[in-house]
C-alpha cells in the first residue's frame, strides 16, 4: 500500500527544470573532481614535444604513466621509461622530461667505443633506433639517484648534456606504460 502512494506521488510531481539542472550540475561535479583526482595521484597524462626516444616513441605521441609505480616501495628498473623533472642546463628551470632508466643507484656507467657500460658489462639496447655515436663518459650514480638516457641517442639532449647528469627518485613523476594517440600500443 506505502508503495503505491509513494508511485503515485512520483508521478505527481510536476517537471522542475531548476532540480533538473542542479542534477546534473552535480554529476558534472562529480566527474571533474574524480577526473582531477586521477590526473594528479593516480595516472599522469603527457604529450610527447621531441624525438628524443624514437623509434619507441615518437614526436606528438601522447602517453599515459602510472604516479603510483614507485610510491609504494618500488623502485624504478633499468629500461623503465619514465617522466620525470630535470634541470636540462645552467639557470633552466626544471622541466618534464621522458627518457629511460640506464643507471641505477650505485652503478657505474661508462659510455666509451660508442657502447654502454653498466659496471664494466656492456648493455644490450635492442630499442636503439640507430648505432650511438658519442664522446666517452664515466658516471658513478649516487644512491637515490639514476641516470637517464634518451633512445635516439644521437639526438637526445640526456645525461650526457645536463649540467647534474642524476635524477633523484622524488623528481620521478610516473612510468610511462602505453601511447594511445596517435596509435595504442604498450611502451617498452
Amino acid at each position: 500500500m506505502k508503495e503505491k502512494k509513494e508511485k503515485a506521488q512520483e508521478q505527481e510531481e510536476p517537471f522542475n527544470l531548476k532540480k533538473e539542472i542542479f542534477e546534473w550540475v552535480k554529476i558534472l561535479v562529480a566527474a571533474a573532481v574524480i577526473a582531477f583526482c586521477l590526473n594528479t595521484l593516480v595516472i599522469a597524462n603527457s604529450w610527447v614535444p621531441s624525438g628524443s626516444m624514437e623509434t619507441t616513441i615518437m614526436t606528438g605521441d601522447r602517453i599515459i604513466g602510472s604516479r603510483l609505480a614507485y610510491k609504494f616501495g618500488g623502485e624504478p628498473a633499468r629500461g623503465d621509461i619514465v617522466n620525470f623533472d630535470h634541470e636540462t642546463g645552467p639557470g633552466n628551470e626544471e622541466t618534464h622530461l621522458l627518457k629511460r632508466v640506464i643507471g641505477l643507484p650505485g652503478e657505474t656507467v661508462d659510455i666509451r667505443n660508442n657502447q654502454v657500460f653498466i659496471d664494466g658489462v656492456v648493455l644490450n639496447e635492442p630499442y636503439l633506433k640507430e648505432a650511438m655515436v658519442s664522446e666517452d663518459y664515466h658516471f658513478e650514480v649516487p644512491q637515490g639517484c639514476y641516470l637517464m638516457l634518451g633512445d635516439n641517442r644521437n639526438y637526445s639532449a640526456d645525461a650526457r648534456s645536463w649540467p647534474d647528469p642524476y635524477v633523484p627518485k622524488k623528481k620521478i613523476r610516473a612510468k610511462v606504460l602505453f601511447r594511445y594517440w596517435p596509435k595504442i600500443g604498450l611502451i617498452k
